[in-house]
């Protein structure tokens, strides 16, 4: 069953569905406020336990990630309008080992996490990575659409279904991606950014130098989406372009295993401005939308160089 948030396009219909989401409701709404109390408390203390000022980090792991609807603004020659509220889920790559994870010529196709970092004082670092996320609008979803479509539109021109032909105004609709929309970002909705974390360290090893921290981060960047989107059937896997920009909070837990090897795990959210989306291939053509994400990333990761 596939369950979408109330609102005036997607309405539940069933009493388990209407009970689930309430209960989801509530227990985001704690989430958000313990995430912030929790996110301010991290701050107050400092642990000196592990020495990592002027050592440097590197870290690769793989994502899954999430978003709610967002209004998607398509215009150029004879067509100007935007779909409502559209619902999009990303398109992670079954884990099949060696043929691919491991693959030293294919382990970029995932969703992937890339990041190398500096620490500048014993409990404070800063990063520059690269989100590997990826976004697919779910096919023959209801939304509504408001604005115009001719019967012939860009240049060259393209001809329209005639029943997508008119002027709308917050009407039903459903994207058909056969001769429609087909939209996605699945060689990547990739955020590349520049993060500062700190550390919170809540445990650590009576012998050795295993330890594990609370890492708080915030993050400002912009968005390399590699597009492919075919509209009114005509389109192609577009080249990676600068569509736009973004910020990020994420809290997670690092696990110092060794002073050169760790794990983490990150739990990240995010708001991304795109107001360049290449579409057709045809710079007359363009999309914009903004996009809300939440990122779940598991990495492995490796410490360079002595503390000072």
């Amino acid at each position: 069953m596939k369950i979408y948030f109330s609102d005036n396009n997607h309405k539940t219909d069933s009493f388990p569905t209407i009970i689930f989401l309430k209960f989801a409701g509530i227990k985001l709404f704690l989430m958000r406020h313990y995430f912030i109390l929790f996110f301010i408390l991290s701050f107050s203390t400092f642990g000196q336990n592990l020495k990592r000022k002027g050592t440097s980090f590197v870290f690769w792991g793989y994502n899954r990630s999430a978003y709610p609807g967002s209004d998607i603004h398509f215009k150029g020659p004879g067509y100007d309008f935007t779909l409502a509220n559209v619902s999009a889920s990303d398109a992670p790559t079954a884990f099949d080992g060696f043929e691919t994870y491991f693959n030293p010529s294919l382990f970029s196709i995932p969703q992937f996490n890339f990041h190398a970092g500096y620490f500048f004082k014993e409990n404070w670092s800063i990063s520059i990575g690269w989100d590997h996320m990826k976004y697919v609008v779910d096919d023959f979803q209801n939304t509504r659409i408001t604005g115009n479509i001719a019967a012939q539109v860009s240049n060259p021109s393209i001809a329209v279904n005639p029943a997508y032909v008119g002027k709308f105004s917050s009407s039903p609709f459903v994207i058909n991606p056969t001769d429609f929309v087909d939209y996605e970002h699945t060689d990547g909705f990739n955020y590349a950014a520049i993060e500062i974390d700190h550390y919170k360290p809540l445990w650590h090893a009576k012998a050795g130098k295993m330890q594990l921290d609370w890492v708080n981060g915030l993050g400002v960047g912009v968005v390399v989406p590699r597009s492919d989107v075919r509209l009114f059937s005509v389109g192609q896997n577009n080249y990676w372009n600068l569509a736009g920009a973004g910020a990020s909070a994420r809290t997670g837990l690092r696990l110092n295993l060794t002073r050169l090897l760790f794990f983490q795990a990150d739990v990240k959210g995010g708001y991304t401005n795109l107001w360049d989306v290449h579409t057709t291939g045809r710079s007359v053509d363009s999309a914009d939308q903004s996009i809300w994400f939440a990122e779940f990333a598991g990495v492995l990761g490796f410490t360079i160089g002595k503390a000072k």
